[in-house]
């Protein structure tokens, strides 16, 4: 009996001991499947270009396939576009003419391109773009001419006010009685028109004259190519806004920024006010706030880019707070450090954005924190060449995100998943006028 209750003592001794040993090893921190509560590991995110998407925007069939329709042998008349603002708004805004050019069967004239004062901008559709090569592309989309006749050089083209107009303006009936009474008149597209109800013949000359006819100078290719070859590659080109006038237009309200940046901010405020409380949380809640250059390096990080990715700086003049971003991402190069200083001055606003555009359609991989005139042109023009490692940074999913507490890496994990699913689907990678969705 006593032989048995020793037994089983040592019995229950040998358990427990065991029972100490196994957990000691599985607790250790040298154990591959420990989880300790005080653990931060977070599980490895793949590189947001690896993943497989599910969707691609490509040219659609009938505009690259479909069979013209002859441009009718007499014209209603002819036919300019104004265009205004900059560069990819200019060309957006012009595209846009030639598809109503051919919708009321009008001949084109080069477009005048207006800038405001503030753009310190002198150059022309000419300056920009290659006049031969786009009459030549147009052949069969649309009438396109340099000069008028003689009975009409001399004159000013009747102005019609379409800018401002509603979804619902049409273009036959308000422009083309102006357009024969008058046989030439200018005008500068609406904002909000509905090309889906556009035949589509007109499509096609909107679409051919935005992706296939318009293109740069052979100066300014070659400048762009002089540049595209100077940055190391592979490379990210990224379209970053923070400008002073940019962030007063917002009516943004931001902490921590420099009394450089406030005041630079300010000068360019005007009569707009900085929005402040509820007001202000609600605001950037809805994506409405640009990005610093320190919450863009946060975002890049959370997509698994490299520290080392070298980054070509599409942007304009002035960007505010840039260290936030170089102080993560050192290989940052722009126009300026890769120019020579007599081709930077002696350039507009207009060619040094043509340069950005053309870099920026070339790299290997394009990010924009905003969803502007150029970040669609440039996504839509990277799908036409098949290039699709294009990304739009969300405003709105940071805000929200930090809104909400997150921080370190549970607010990495978060940031990642959103623009994972954006990037999987394809989310605002074309412009749907000339594109189809694709499932792969």
């Amino acid at each position: 009996m006593v032989a048995f209750r020793v037994g089983k003592a040592l019995l229950i001794a040998t358990l427990i001991f065991f029972s100490l040993f196994l957990a000691l090893i599985l607790f250790s921190p040298s154990f591959p499947f420990s989880r300790s509560p005080l653990s931060s590991a977070v599980p490895e995110r793949a590189e947001i270009w690896s993943l497989r998407r599910i969707f691609e925007w490509r040219p659609c069939n009938w505009w690259l396939q479909g069979h013209l329709a002859a441009v009718p042998a007499k014209s209603n008349g002819y036919l300019r576009v104004d265009c205004y603002g900059g560069l990819n708004q200019m060309r957006r805004d012009f595209c846009d003419g030639v598809g109503i050019a051919r919708l009321l069967n009008a001949t084109l004239v080069l477009p005048k391109f207006e800038v405001a004062a503030y753009w310190n901008e002198s150059s022309g559709f000419g300056d920009v773009f290659d006049v031969e090569y786009f009459i030549q592309q147009m052949d069969g989309f649309v009438q396109v001419v340099k000069e008028l006749p003689a009975e009409l050089a001399s004159k000013e083209p009747f102005k019609v006010d379409c800018s401002k107009r509603k979804g619902s303006f049409d273009y036959v009936e308000t422009v083309l009685p102006l357009l024969l009474e008058h046989h030439y008149v200018s005008f500068t597209p609406a904002m909000s028109q509905r090309r889906d109800r556009y035949p589509w013949y007109a499509k096609a000359a909107l679409c051919q004259a935005c992706y296939s006819a318009l293109r740069l100078t052979s100066t300014l290719e070659k400048k762009g190519s002089e540049l595209l070859q100077a940055i190391p590659k592979p490379f990210l080109s990224l379209h970053l806004r923070f400008e002073p006038d940019m962030v007063a237009y917002s009516q943004c309200e931001y902490s921590g920024l420099s009394p450089t940046a406030i005041q630079a901010i300010e000068s360019a405020r005007g009569y707009r006010k900085r929005l402040t409380g509820e007001e202000a949380h609600l605001w950037r809640n809805r994506g409405k706030c640009p990005l610093t250059p320190n919450e863009t390096a946060i975002i890049l990080q959370a997509l698994s880019i490299p520290t080392d990715t070298n980054v070509y700086l599409a942007a304009g003049d002035g960007l505010m707070e840039l260290e936030g971003l170089t102080s993560v991402y050192a290989n940052v190069f722009t126009k300026s450090t890769l120019l020579s200083s007599e081709d930077f001055e002696n350039m507009h606003g207009n060619t040094k954005a043509a340069l950005d555009y053309y870099v920026s359609i070339n790299s290997d991989s394009y990010v924009a924190t905003y969803f502007g005139n150029m970040d669609k042109m440039v996504a839509a023009m990277r799908a036409f060449k098949g290039l699709y490692k294009t990304l739009f940074l969300s405003r709105r999913g940071f805000a929200v995100l930090t809104s909400q507490g997150l921080k370190g890496n549970s607010l990495m994990e978060a940031l990642w998943k959103v623009h994972r699913d954006d990037f999987v689907m394809g989310v605002g990678s074309a412009l749907p006028d000339c594109f189809c969705e694709f499932k792969l």
